[in-house]
């Protein structure tokens, strides 16, 4: 978790250059923000809005990191830290420079850029299900799975809290409202679910007491190099193909690069044509493009 830290507060800093989300924002801004504040820099409340924006705006493979109670509390350290840095430029009047303003433009540039060309992008992108299944057919081999379940688990960092958990689970408490309460794991937040996995996805502990468990049934305390878990299995469905609607979002995570690529090309064709554009260093023309001679093809012999 010190290596968690490290990332969530170096990023939560840097991005703090990008986008001046260490801004509590104006006057205006904080009567509408009515949530409660989870803690104040001098003053300044740094609210559960401000954070649910922060941990939705950090990159999806830190998110599940942040998400669980200790990553939740490092991420909250490293708003607190830039606030910190944040007034402490105030003070020093670094908003008034020269060199903060040139900055600021050209921030300002990219993010228009940015937000403009993904308006365009997005309203000529359209991926419908029937475009994405016909992919999903194309390549169904790559979806073949073998027999696979469906399960959730609370993870806890000692044998007493497991016992704990354990005996209140027997009482009747819901597994889901247990993990989110006492699961140190990244999926306490889903309530301990780690989806669908196939046999040997998992650590050996894990993965040997989970499919020896029966659909609906909970496990015992189970210790791995993790920690104490109490597994439940939730789903079991045979070797065969994973659904559709299961990775229909990983088929279009990987057309859309291609398709952005396509409309992109098509866009700055557009653009260039509705702009008077002077290339004033000769250096930098373009030669007007030839051609291609097709591959193989011979030059068309000249008659005598």
């Amino acid at each position: 978790m010190h290596h968690l830290r490290i990332t969530i507060t170096a990023l939560a800093i840097s991005l703090l250059a990008l986008t001046g989300c260490g801004k509590t924002g104006s006057k205006s801004d904080a009567k509408k923000d009515t949530t409660p504040a989870l803690a104040t820099v001098n003053g300044t409340a740094i609210t559960q809005k401000q954070f649910e924006t922060e941990l939705k705006g950090l990159p999806p493979q830190l998110q599940p990191m942040a998400q669980s109670p200790e990553g939740r509390k490092e991420l909250l350290e490293s708003m607190i830290i830039r606030e910190i840095v944040y007034q402490d430029a105030q003070k020093q009047g670094i908003e008034q420079s020269p060199e903060f303003t040139e900055r600021l433009n050209e921030v300002k540039k990219k993010l228009l850029v940015e937000m403009d060309l993904k308006k365009k992008l997005d309203a000529e992108i359209k991926l419908p299900d029937e475009e994405l299944k016909k992919v999903y057919e194309q390549y169904k081999e790559k979806f073949k799975t073998g027999e696979q379940i469906r399960a959730s688990h609370i993870l806890v960092k000692d044998e007493k809290t497991a016992l704990d958990v354990q005996a209140q689970l027997k009482k009747g408490t819901p597994f889901a409202d247990l993990a989110k309460k006492y699961s140190t794991d990244s999926t306490a937040t889903k309530g301990g679910d780690l989806g669908w996995f196939d046999r040997g996805k998992m650590v050996p502990e894990f993965d040997a007491t989970a499919f020896a468990l029966k659909d609906g049934e909970t496990s015992g305390i189970v210790k791995t190099n993790f920690g104490y878990h109490i597994i439940k299995v939730v789903g079991k469905r045979p070797a065969g193909y994973a659904p559709f609607d299961e990775v229909k979002e990983q088929i279009k995570a990987a057309i859309l690069p291609t398709k952005q690529q396509e409309v992109f090309q098509k866009v700055k064709s557009e653009l260039k044509k509705g702009a008077k554009i002077e290339i004033k260093d000769p250096a930098f023309k373009m030669d007007d493009p030839k051609p291609a001679t097709p591959e193989g093809a011979k030059p068309t012999e000249q008659k005598k």
